[in-house]
C-alpha cells in the first residue's frame, strides 16, 4: 500500500503536514477529512511498514478492542480492520490499520501481519494471535490480549508512582542543598573567619564543601548523570556486570523486593494468558524468558523450563529456584493436582497484582518520613555548624 507526504488544513485554519498510507487519492482524501483535515496537495513517499514503536498503548488497546468487540458481533475481520482504518480518531492508529490490511490483501495472516511491526506488536502477541487464529478462538484471544494490555498499562503506573516521588524529593533536597552551598553558606563565612577564634571542624567541613560548589560546580551537577550513563554503557557492554546489576537492584532495601514482585507479576500475567489460549508451557515459559530484561530471573525461568522438559511438575520446578513466593508455589500445586492449572496461574496473577498495590502503598508511606529526616538531619547538620561558632562567640562576650 503507498504511502503519501500530505500539506492539509485543520478546522482551525493552520497547515498540518505529514504521512499516511492509502489505497489510492480517493483514501487519502477520504482519511484526511476523516481527521477534519482538507487536504491542499500530496506528493508519493517511499512505501513501507509503520515507523516502528509509534502507536501508544492506548491506541494499541483500543485497536485490539475494536477486532474483537466486531468479530464477536461476526463483522469479517477485514471489515474490521478497515473500519478502523477510515474511522479511527487517531492517525497513526489509522495507519496501522492500514499496514495490516494491506499485508493481509497480500496474503498474510493477522499474525503474520502483525509480525511485521515487531515494535508495535510484541512476540508474545504476535504468537498468541496465531494461536488464536488455529483454534478458532481469535475474539477470545483480543479479549485476554486487551485486558493483558490494560493491566500492564495500570502496572506501569503503579511503577512510575513508586518512582517519581522518590526522585521529586530527592531532586528537591539537592536543589536545596546546591542554593544552602551556594548562596547562603558564602555569605556567612566571611563573617564566621572574622570572629577571630578557632573554626570548629563542622564548620571547616561545610566551608570546604561550599567553595567545592561555588568553584567546580560545573564538574559536581553533571557528575551523578554521567554516573548513571557510564553504568547504563557497562551493563550493555558487559553481562557479568549487567547480571551483578539487576542483581544489586532485587536487593535493595524495601524498594528491591517490589521491583521483584513487579517483574514476576508481569511473568505470571504473560504465562497465564499464554497456557488460556492452549500454548504448551516449555514454549510458554521460552517466551517469558525473552520479554525478561532483568537476567537472574531470566536464568531463573531458563533453569525452571528445563526442569519441566526434563518431567518435573510446573510447581516443583519453580519450588526448586525458589522464585515465588511459598503461597504462589502452594497455588500451583493445587491447580495442578485439580487439573485447573489455568485458574490456578488466574489467581497467582491477582495475587501479585494486590500486593504490588499493598507494596507500593507501603513504600510510599514509609519514603515521605525517610527523605523527610534525611533533609531534616542535612539542614540541622548545616545550621549547626553555621550558627555553632556565633553561639560560642557570644557565650564568650556574656562572660
Amino acid at each position: 500500500m503507498p504511502r503519501y507526504r500530505y500539506r492539509a488544513i485543520n478546522e482551525g485554519g493552520n497547515i498540518v503536514k505529514g504521512e499516511i498510507t492509502a489505497l489510492h487519492e480517493a483514501d487519502l482524501r477520504a482519511q484526511l477529512t476523516a481527521s477534519g483535515l482538507s487536504l491542499i496537495r500530496f506528493t508519493t513517499a517511499r512505501s513501507g511498514g509503520i515507523r516502528q514503536g509509534s502507536l501508544p498503548t492506548r491506541e494499541l488497546i483500543n485497536l485490539l478492542f475494536h477486532m474483537q468487540m466486531l468479530l464477536r458481533a461476526g463483522v469479517p475481520l477485514m471489515g474490521a480492520l478497515q473500519d478502523l482504518r477510515d474511522g479511527a480518531d487517531n492517525l497513526e492508529l489509522r495507519q496501522v490499520a492500514a499496514g495490516l490490511i494491506d499485508r493481509i490483501q497480500n496474503g498474510s495472516t493477522l499474525a503474520d501481519a502483525m509480525a511485521a511491526d515487531p515494535g508495535i506488536f510484541s512476540e508474545v502477541m504476535v504468537h498468541l494471535v496465531r494461536s488464536g487464529e488455529v483454534t478458532g478462538q481469535l475474539s477470545e484471544v483480543l479479549g485476554e490480549l486487551v485486558r493483558s494490555q490494560k493491566w500492564q498499562s495500570a502496572l506501569a503506573s503503579q511503577t512510575k508512582k513508586l518512582i517519581m516521588y522518590p526522585a521529586f524529593v530527592t531532586i528537591t533536597i539537592t536543589g536545596v542543598v546546591v542554593f544552602l552551598m551556594v548562596y547562603l553558606v558564602p555569605q556567612l563565612v566571611g563573617f564566621i573567619r572574622n570572629m577571630g577564634q578557632e573554626v570548629p571542624l563542622q564548620t571547616r567541613m561545610l566551608i570546604w564543601l561550599s567553595n567545592a560548589f561555588v568553584n567546580y560546580w560545573w564538574l559536581i551537577l553533571p557528575t551523578p548523570i554521567a554516573l548513571i550513563f557510564g553504568v547504563a554503557a557497562a551493563a550493555r557492554a558487559n553481562v557479568q556486570f549487567r547480571f551483578k546489576l539487576h542483581q544489586a537492584m532485587l536487593a535493595i532495601p524495601v524498594v528491591g523486593p517490589v521491583i521483584k514482585k513487579i517483574i514476576l507479576a508481569r511473568l505470571t500475567d504473560s504465562f497465564s494468558l499464554m497456557y488460556r489460549t492452549g500454548i504448551p508451557v516449555i514454549e510458554a515459559l521460552a517466551y517469558c524468558e525473552k520479554i525478561t530484561t532483568n537476567l537472574p530471573i531470566q536464568q531463573a525461568l531458563m533453569r525452571t523450563r528445563e526442569r519441566i522438559a526434563n518431567g518435573s511438575s510446573i510447581s516443583d520446578a519453580f519450588a526448586s529456584e525458589q522464585l515465588f513466593p511459598s503461597l504462589v508455589v502452594r497455588m500451583l500445586r493445587v491447580g495442578e493436582s485439580t487439573g485447573a492449572l489455568d485458574e490456578a496461574l488466574a489467581n497467582v496473577s491477582y495475587f501479585f497484582t494486590r500486593d504490588i498495590d499493598e507494596s507500593i502503598e507501603r513504600v510510599q508511606a514509609l519514603i515521605e518520613p525517610v527523605l523527610t529526616v534525611v533533609l531534616g538531619l542535612i539542614l540541622g547538620w548545616i545550621m549547626l555548624a553555621v550558627l555553632g561558632p556565633i553561639y560560642d562567640t557570644i557565650s564568650k562576650i556574656r562572660a
